[in-house]
């Protein structure tokens, strides 16, 4: 059957269904002795059959372009209807919120319930791309739940079998799965896949009304971002694209990569940032590469969690997003597992040719945004032990399987920040004060970080004690030089795959590698952690804790889900000293430094990578700071594992902690005939050949 006629057959039912309902709600709970389902789920279902009957209508606007005809005040109305019930104001009467669904229907019904709402508001974003198929398997798998409870009225207690509805929904995900990596990987590698690309492309950015034509949420926070850009001069949109593309070609310079090989990049960014873009696409294109833009996952099964990679609007409530972050927890199982991998190798060899074009993404955060105090409910879905492991395995698999087609040692990215409209009052002179971190003068810092190098080549290991309530007291070991002469342990980052400038970086040694990392408040992906403590032990994570919730066992489970990834270790993948004072400053001046991104962050002080190096995958390739020494220092005891088993030597995560200078009491260098050489004292460069880092710190 085509799906066309499936469409209109589903939508068909759902029209009735809501006829059904509406009689129902007319009519007592049974008369004439025929039963009739129970308010709780009529509301339910009810509500579903609205919505779906919503989505049909968009995609009839959309498809007969009566989008592009609307007036911005009915874009800005059909775009909040269509995510109001989970906006924090309505969510505790939604039933995407997994604790009023428990609580609406009992633990068995209310998750997958919740789960089902979930996923049939991903819809949105289908209805915006025209993509009909994926409308109508959602309809499909609504109509097969209602119909399940339609058949159960003639039972005892007048309900469905919950493992049968859930044998259901896993199938629905297991089926579809092929499907959806497929079209995942062709949005990633494959250019045709232009939704996104033509709307930056051939929309007029001079108005707002075309935000509104991707289906995501749009709030004042992206109108003012792009009014803010609009009112640019055209050099300074100039100046950020440049600085972004330029950051991307030389991420393949630096990292002795070859970028004519490549024929495609990934552009991911949130919306408002339309106009820089155009300028960063047009860039791309000068130097051979064509760019993929996808959207940021909206369904399980396109594997959404609480990240969003890929393009974005707004988003609606974070608590909705951490509530569903482990809706897999419902299904995941082994079979699962291995339908996916499946999926991927399909999807893989399907598009091998694409993929070994495809050079890596090129990435344009933002911040400022409140934030969200996230709560974890024991109503949401949340991965067993036997998952977690389950979880983990997939991602190694699922990585290893990637580097096979996109080779590690070949690609490269880049990520640069901008602050959003939410940042405050201040958010005209804070973007001016980051377009100018983002474009310092990188051969300034490549000579002070060169003599910092230099120092750090001395050592046999590093010792970094906090000061004041900072109860860091670590100790982390280098890798020994064959030939100081033409090695080294230290690359010296400037600005190309992270802009802005300012660190040195290793992967150090992990025997001997120990002690207390402490920071008394530090955001990573977006979630707050307060006293985060993490004792290592040879390198590995031994114990960790913070004081975000009530009990241990809370900020443990926090720690472990978002941190570690359900590992239950991970190793020190990096250290690095930060030397960009002017960003700190920043910071202080308009105090913000709480809501910088890890990519700025990570440059105002030294910080610590739990999770694979930053030479993951690309080991082995040879890469040389501008002085001409080799950078040997790209493996640890966990990556040489690549060599006998690769599913063993990553984790495919890397998260860093900074401590701020503030809290920073000491950096020292401890050479073989332990001499100890001071870098940071008390927050200041103390080490001869750095006094420049100083002057932003004098001047606040």
């Amino acid at each position: 059957m085509m799906v066309e006629e499936r469409f209109l057959l589903a939508e068909e039912r759902i029209r009735e269904i809501k006829d059904e309902i509406n009689l129902m709600s007319e009519q007592s709970i049974e008369s004439d002795g025929k039963r009739e389902l129970p308010e709780a789920f009529r509301q339910y279902f009810g509500k579903m059959t609205d919505f779906l009957l919503l989505m049909t209508d968009t995609y009839r606007y959309v498809a007969e372009g009566k989008l592009y005809q609307a007036s911005l005040d009915e874009l800005k109305e059909k775009n909040h209807k269509l995510y109001e019930d989970i906006l924090p104001e309505n969510y505790d009467k939604s039933y995407g919120n997994p604790a009023y669904s428990v609580s609406e229907f009992g633990e068995e019904y209310g998750k997958l319930l919740c789960f089902l709402y979930a996923e049939l508001r991903s819809m949105i974003v289908w209805a915006y791309e025209k993509q009909q198929d994926e409308l109508t398997i959602r309809m499909e798998l609504f109509l097969e739940i209602y119909g399940a409870f339609m058949c159960a009225l003639e039972e005892v207690d007048g309900l469905p079998d919950s493992e049968e509805l859930k044998e259901t929904m896993y199938f629905f995900v297991s089926d579809y799965t092929r499907d959806a990596f497929m079209k995942k990987l062709d949005a990633m590698v494959n250019p045709q896949s232009d939704f996104a690309l033509r709307l930056i492309m051939d929309s007029d950015l001079s108005k707002p009304d075309y935000l509104y034509y991707f289906g995501e949420y749009i709030t004042e926070n992206e109108l003012k971002t792009w009014e803010h850009l609009k009112n640019l001069p055209e050099e300074t949109i100039a100046t950020m694209a440049d600085t972004y593309t330029e950051g991307y070609r030389i991420g393949f310079e630096v990292g002795n990569k070859d970028i004519s090989k490549k024929k495609t990049v990934n552009i991911r960014y949130c919306l408002g940032f339309e106009r820089m873009m155009k300028k960063a696409v047009k860039n791309f294109e000068a130097i051979g590469l064509k760019p993929t833009i996808y959207r940021a996952a909206a369904s399980l099964l396109q594997g959404k969690g609480l990240n969003r990679i890929g393009y974005y609007g707004a988003i609606p409530n974070k608590q909705y997003d951490f509530d569903h972050k482990d809706d897999q927890a419902l299904f995941l199982d082994k079979r699962l597992m291995q339908v996916r991998m499946e999926a991927w190798q399909e999807a893989y060899e399907t598009y091998k040719k694409q993929a070994a074009v495809f050079g890596g993404p090129a990435v344009v955060e933002v911040f400022g945004e409140e934030p969200a105090e996230l709560k974890e409910k024991k109503e949401a879905a949340h991965l067993s032990e036997s998952q977690q492991k389950l979880a983990v395995e997939y991602m190694a698999a699922a990585g290893e399987l990637q580097n096979k087609y996109i080779k590690g040692e070949e690609r490269s990215f880049t990520i640069i920040a901008f602050p959003t409209p939410e940042i405050g009052e201040n958010y005209s002179r804070i973007f001016d004060e980051v377009i100018k971190i983002n474009t310092l003068d990188y051969t300034l810092y490549q000579r002070i970080q060169q003599n910092i190098i230099d120092t750090l080549d001395r050592g046999r290991y590093v010792v970094i004690k906090g000061m004041g309530q900072n109860k860091t007291n670590l100790k982390v070991m280098l890798h020994k030089l064959d030939n100081p002469k033409k090695q080294t342990n230290f690359e010296n980052c400037v600005a190309d795959v992270n802009i802005p400038v300012g660190e040195v970086f290793t992967s150090p040694l992990l025997t001997g590698t120990e002690g207390l990392l402490h920071v008394s408040r530090v955001y990573l992906n977006e979630l707050e952690y307060k006293d985060l403590s993490i004792q290592f032990e040879d390198g590995m994570v031994k114990e960790y804790t913070c004081r975000n919730f009530g009990t241990e066992e809370e900020n443990r489970k926090y720690i472990r889900d978002n941190v570690l990834f359900h590992h239950d270790t991970l190793p020190i993948g990096e250290f690095a000293i930060g030397t960009n004072t002017t960003a700190y400053v920043v910071g202080r001046k308009y105090g913000i430094e709480d809501k910088f991104p890890i990519l700025i962050a990570e440059k105002t002080g030294p910080h610590f990578a739990v999770g694979d190096t930053c030479y993951s995958h690309a080991e082995d390739v040879k890469v040389c700071n501008p002085d001409g020494k080799e950078i040997i220092a790209k493996d640890n005891e966990c990556s040489l594992k690549r060599k006998e088993d690769a599913g063993k030597a990553y984790f495919n995560c890397h998260t860093d902690i900074t401590i701020p200078y503030d809290e920073l009491g000491e950096v020292s260098v401890v050479t073989e005939d332990e001499e100890v050489i001071t870098i940071i004292e008390e927050g200041r460069f103390v080490l001869t050949g750095c006094e420049e880092l100083n002057r932003p710190l004098d001047e606040m």
